[in-house]
């Protein structure tokens, strides 16, 4: 006698429960969003457990469950005899069953169920009546079909179309159906010829009111964001892309542009913007291209290994693509690993989808072998291959005349900085460069005109600043004149350890010992940070001054 109130506020509460789990449910068909599918799993399992005997919960759960891919179709089915055996006449029980066996290929045992379906419906039989006949039809494509079968299709499939009419369950569901997709389509539709005729603030409330007035809050969110962002607004735009993503996490159109916008915009969210890409890779599409994608990301917050190991992923799935190969053979250079960027070069080079771009990469290619192989000869020939794919490649023909610097051969690094000049006439690093090159050759005057045009074109080099003014100490010994220009190479970078050494030189020439003193010292202060000097020459220089 005890425990009956206590049963009866159970079975009241799971009752309610089992409501609010059909709302959601039927919210979930309508929209299509995630946060309904969860909710409605929630209150069936929660009923359930108040009242073990609702047979109902039972084949819903097992239903929206599949959906999440948490059960498989033979869990499904117990689910659904369960429900039967609570309660043998429920109609929906045996459709849900019939459904489950049709996806499990087993069409005998859903033909059966079907039956069953039909016989306890009565007048409602529609529902059960069509996927009885979508069996049949099945069947008759299936194997060699007689006349019988053909009619019993035919009978199911006319007469349940026929009573669908008086199924109230299956009218109720279709107008809430027509009268949400109306909605949708009025406001929609307004939005957008709002947005065509660039009135935005009009149509930015039209779609605020579709996502009132709607169960398409996945939409509209959608469509505020496109907007929003139309209008560069990015954060309103971001905003309903978050929001439009908590509604449905499996729209990977919104995870696009949300991994999108944030790579774009908003460069230090790297980790954010990582586990987008990441949840875009469980879609199991583009694979290769979302791992190019992180691959850059991972390169940008410093993560070498990770690096390597999404562009690797992205090269294994497409080989031929020869911006992955370079990508790949750019993150091995970051890890250092010089042999493996060479043989991924070597086959982007091989791919060469573009002369210009090509030449780029020989550039690259040809700076590990000067650089870090000491191959000159591989680094000469790999530099010519891309000035012959791309001759107006200025960057690699001054990288081709350092290569000719560092082995003494001033002719042809003169030359080659010349040609680079002629086709690029405006470049102040070529002017500096050759300049530099005319001057380690002795060629004076022409070494002074490279670094006053280089000087011209950007005052603010002081490389060529600084280097000028060591010809005129050094080659026409006139210190006066230099002392202006190793003065502007320090007010430009104020740490030019070697600038200064320089004026200390000139002073020195001069005869002012003091000032040569003071910017010694100076000299042998910035040093102890920049380490370009031999402290012990500087000193030596110091020293001698007073000696």
């Amino acid at each position: 006698m005890t425990n009956t109130p206590v049963l009866t506020i159970n079975n009241n509460e799971a009752a309610f429960l089992l409501e609010e789990a059909r709302a959601a449910h039927e919210q979930y068909l309508i929209k299509q969003q995630d946060a309904d599918l969860e909710k409605a799993i929630g209150f069936y399992v929660d009923a359930i457990k108040l009242n073990p005997s609702l047979a109902e919960s039972y084949y819903r759960l097992a239903s929206l469950l599949l959906i999440k891919g948490q059960i498989s179709i033979e869990g499904a089915l117990e689910q659904c005899k369960t429900a039967v055996t609570l309660e043998p006449a429920n109609v929906n029980a045996h459709i849900y069953s019939g459904y489950f066996y049709c996806l499990n290929g087993d069409f005998d045992e859903a033909e059966k169920e079907f039956r069953l379906a039909v016989e306890n419906s009565g007048k409602n039989s529609a529902r059960p009546r069509l996927f009885l006949s979508k069996v049949l039809f099945s069947r008759i494509k299936s194997r060699h079909s007689s006349v019988k079968d053909v009619m019993n299709f035919l009978y199911y499939f006319l007469s349940g179309s026929m009573m669908i009419m008086w199924d109230c369950p299956s009218l109720k569901m279709l107008c809430k159906f027509l009268a949400n997709d109306f909605s949708v389509f009025s406001y929609k539709t307004l939005g957008e010829a709002f947005e065509k005729m660039k009135l935005f603030p009009s149509a930015l409330e039209a779609y605020s009111k579709g996502l009132e007035k709607t169960s398409q809050g996945n939409l509209f969110y959608q469509k505020m964001g496109d907007l929003s962002l139309e209008c560069n607004d990015i954060e309103a735009s971001l905003e309903c892309y978050k929001k439009a993503y908590e509604l449905n996490p499996n729209d990977r159109e919104v995870l696009i542009k949300l991994a999108t916008i944030n790579q774009t915009y908003f460069p230090d969210n790297v980790d954010i913007t990582i586990d987008y890409y990441n949840s875009l890779l469980e879609f199991g599409i583009d694979l290769d291209k979302i791992y190019y994608e992180l691959g850059h990301l991972y390169l940008n917050k410093s993560d070498k290994i990770h690096a390597v190991t999404a562009f690797k992923l992205a090269q294994e799935l497409n080989p031929e693509n020869p911006y992955y190969n370079n990508s790949l053979a750019y993150a091995y250079i970051k890890a250092e690993l010089y042999d493996d960027a060479i043989e991924y070069y070597q086959k982007a080079i091989k791919l060469n989808p573009d002369a210009e771009w090509t030449s780029i990469v020989c550039h690259a290619l040809g700076a590990i072998y000067a650089e870090v192989k000491n191959n000159f000869d591989a680094a000469e020939a790999t530099f010519n291959a891309g000035m012959v794919l791309d001759p107006n490649n200025i960057d690699i023909q001054l990288s081709l005349g350092d290569l000719y610097m560092s082995q003494g051969d001033l002719d042809k690094a003169i030359k080659t900085y010349c040609d680079a000049i002629t086709v690029e006439p405006e470049n102040y690093l070529a002017y500096a460069k050759a300049g530099l090159a005319l001057w380690e050759k002795d060629y004076l005057e022409e070494a002074i005109v490279a670094f006053h045009k280089s000087i011209e074109l950007n005052p603010d080099f002081e490389i060529a600043q600084n280097n000028l003014g060591v010809v005129y100490l050094d080659g026409l010994g006139d210190p006066k004149e230099s002392v202006e220009y190793f003065k502007n190479a320090i007010n430009i970078n104020p740490n030019y350890t070697l600038a200064y050494f320089n004026l200390a030189r000139a002073y020195q020439a001069i005869g002012d010992k003091p000032l040569a003193a003071e910017y010694y010292q100076m000299t042998l202060d910035l040093n102890k940070i920049t380490e370009e000097l031999s402290e012990k020459d500087v000193r030596q220089r110091l020293y001698d001054l007073f000696e």
